[in-house]
């Protein structure tokens, strides 16, 4: 009997799964962007040839997720896919981290590390679409908080949104916004290290003098000083 129970569980989903997919693919197949309408629930119960309640369920999963936006009296539309889910799902396991070895942390850093010593080239390559003024105003004010001995998360992240919006790859920008979200909400809970508010100021002067003078190697070598002193927050385990 448990084990019929457990089967028929398994099957029901593995069948959401595949009513999931399909959808997905209904989505991808017409073309359609987000924002685009879906057809309504009576069309997609008789084109998936699915009954009213796995649908709804496969919606509601999908909504989770950001693929579809379902607005209760309008209908049901393609969503904007936001990185929530995994925003979420970093920041838990951050949580898990901070109690554990560090692991997750670094290997987050890493990532984000890989991503900002990459755009380097691109940044220098958007030289001329560069907000010089803006990314001096939040410089100018995480120095001004470091002589309170304030850090300024705010401006730290308003230099790095200036520092690659010109790029105009929303995708990068959500990405580094998550990575850069999930340390911020643990940074109060793991060590410090040399990383006082003035030399994370000094960090963010270096990165923007260097590229104001386009020196591609000095500009390396700040972004490269910056994460190594975020990097020592967490070499090794609590």
């Amino acid at each position: 009997m448990g084990t019929s129970a457990s089967g028929r569980q398994s099957g029901a989903r593995a069948n959401q799964r595949a009513l999931q997919e399909s959808i997905k693919r209904l989505i991808v197949d017409r073309g359609l962007v987000p924002g685009s309408p879906l057809p309504t629930e009576f069309e997609l119960m008789e084109e998936l040839e699915v009954s009213r309640h796995p649908l709804r369920e496969a919606m509601k999963a999908l909504e989770a997720v950001g693929i579809v936006d379902i607005r209760h009296g309008y209908g049901t539309y393609v969503g904007s896919v936001p990185l929530s889910a995994l925003e979420t799902g970093l920041a838990f396991r951050g949580a898990l981290s901070v109690r554990g070895d560090y692991a997750d942390i670094r290997n987050l850093l890493e990532v984000r590390e890989v991503l900002e010593s990459g755009l380097v080239g691109h940044v220098l390559a958007a030289y001329d679409r560069l907000d010089f003024a803006a990314l001096d105003e939040a410089v100018a004010a995480m120095e001004r908080e470091a002589e309170q001995g304030r850090y300024a998360p705010t401006e730290d992240w308003r230099f790095h949104e200036t520092l690659y919006r010109p790029l105009g790859n929303d995708l990068v920008l959500d990405l580094l916004q998550v990575f850069w979200k999930v340390f911020n909400a643990l940074d109060a809970q793991l060590p410090r290290a040399d990383d006082t508010p003035v030399v994370t100021a000094q960090w963010h002067r270096a990165i923007l003098e260097a590229l104001r003078a386009k020196d591609e190697p000095a500009l390396r070598a700040a972004v490269d000083e910056h994460f190594r002193g975020i990097r020592a927050r967490v070499a090794t385990s609590p």
